[in-house]
């Protein structure tokens, strides 16, 4: 039906267009009035047609977005608390949980109790245990939950420039804790750092899949057939930019299934998305509920599995009731309301974000090659080239911010002149924690940073 509408009109090439556009632009230059180069050096033109989308075929994890599961965060550092906390937000509507444990006082049993067998569980924990894995892994055999373990010991390394014990000791755990058969999951890896540190969409993209093979290497190595069936899972911090983050994440299913088919493993693969915390702010902090929104939408056109909100006062009030239900909330009425689970394949078509999402792939492909010429991702972590690169991004991206190129609505444009600071319930501004690592972590800091330190000593 929908061909017979356009039977009685000529196509239109995109020569044709850019003539049109030539003409009515009256002698001024195309490419200096109309194309925009992002920070990932991609050329954003002024309209994309069918002859803009080559042949690179771009995965689907699921015929339709409806997937996709609503999550909520919790932080455990006692257990019956953890298990008080479970059973709130499952009322609340929450349709997975997150449990970030702190110590391994948290008995698993008593935190998995009440879990229901539909509802999947993300466990991270602060700490590496053999032992722990293995206890949670029975209860996932016995209770026929559905759990994924987040491990990442080489996330851990940049984040805190250390290894939890040593590289031998880690490599060793990370062996017996892939060996759960039980869970749905046991590797993760974590693009949420390098987003929230400053690294372009095309580092996170290479630098993602270079830390993921990594993996990948090495369990080819002791545990060939690990990965044949089991996913991996991918945590992704969503920024601001709403069509580049949806073709962020689709670029990211073309890069994993194109490294999975070389290893001859799973090319699917587990995406936990969730809103950045790069640009939140105390400044006008009821604007960060429209940023988190956008951010979520981006995550459901990109197809993630699992969307996990931000509470919108998160950057300085200890986790509470208000601020966690507005988070689950905001997903709720994408869901429930605006029927952003009802779209197959929503994005299908959009040459726009279609063509990003190749060029990203491929940029992020070339980059991912440079490292492994280059010895592989953990070398040029130890010799500190990651850290650098990504700083220089950061720096770059803080100085269009600081020049207002990039725009955050009450904090460096459209003040608000009477602006009252809250109340800080946690440390805004963290301090330094001078202490020795093994190698120079990756630093993570928020855009209005500087502008929110001006606010407080003003």
């Amino acid at each position: 039906m929908s061909k017979s509408l356009f039977d009685n009109f000529d196509e239109v090439s995109a020569k044709q267009w850019k003539q049109k556009i030539q003409f009515d632009l009256k002698g001024a230059d195309y490419n200096e009035a109309l194309i925009h180069k992002s920070l990932e050096g991609i050329d954003i033109k002024p309209f994309y047609h069918q002859e803009d989308k080559s042949e690179i075929s771009i995965p689907l994890f699921n015929s339709s977005s409806s997937y996709w599961k609503n999550s909520l965060k919790i932080e455990v550092a006692d257990p019956i608390i953890g298990d008080q906390k479970v059973l709130e937000a499952l009322k609340k509507g929450a349709e997975s949980i997150h449990f970030v444990i702190t110590n391994q006082n948290v008995e698993p049993a008593q935190l998995l109790k009440n879990i229901p067998i539909d509802i999947p569980v993300y466990i991270e924990t602060q700490f590496l245990s053999i032992a722990y894995v293995q206890e949670i892994n029975a209860i996932a055999q016995n209770k026929k939950l559905i759990i994924y373990v987040l491990t990442d010991i080489i996330g851990n390394l940049g984040r805190t420039g250390n290894w939890y014990s040593n590289l031998k000791n880690d490599h060793l755990a990370f062996d017996e804790i892939v060996k759960c058969k039980n869970l749905a999951s046991t590797i993760s890896i974590d693009l949420d750092l390098y987003q929230n540190s400053g690294a372009t969409m095309i580092q996170q993209l290479g630098y993602s899949l270079a830390h993921a093979n990594e993996y990948l290497n090495h369990c080819n190595e002791s545990n060939s057939s690990i990965l044949k069936e089991t996913p991996i899972v991918f945590k992704v911090a969503v920024g601001g930019n709403y069509f580049f983050e949806i073709a962020k994440l689709k670029a990211l299913r073309v890069l994993w299934n194109t490294l999975a088919k070389a290893y001859d493993i799973n090319p699917q693969c587990h995406v936990i998305a969730y809103p950045t915390h790069r640009n939140k702010t105390f400044l006008d902090y009821n604007v960060n509920m429209l940023r988190t929104t956008t951010e979520c939408m981006s995550a459901i056109l990109g197809e993630a599995n699992t969307i996990q909100n931000l509470p919108y006062d998160t950057i300085y009030n200890l986790e509470n009731e208000f601020g966690t239900r507005i988070a689950i909330n905001q997903l709720l009425i994408l869901k429930k309301e605006s029927y952003f689970d009802l779209v197959t394949n929503p994005t299908s078509g959009a040459y726009y974000i279609e063509s990003i999402t190749e060029q990203m792939a491929e940029k992020a492909l070339s980059l991912f090659k440079n490292i492994e010429t280059g010895g592989g991702f953990l070398k040029q972590l130890k010799s500190g080239v990651i850290q650098k690169k990504i700083k220089e991004s950061s720096e770059k991206e803080q100085e269009l911010f600081d020049n207002e190129e990039i725009v955050l609505t009450g904090v460096n444009t459209y003040q608000n002149k009477n602006e009252t600071t809250p109340n800080f319930e946690k440390p805004v501004f963290e301090k330094k924690n001078v202490r020795k690592t093994l190698i120079s972590p990756i630093i993570t800091r928020r855009l209005p940073y500087k502008k929110e330190t001006e606010t407080v000593q003003n």
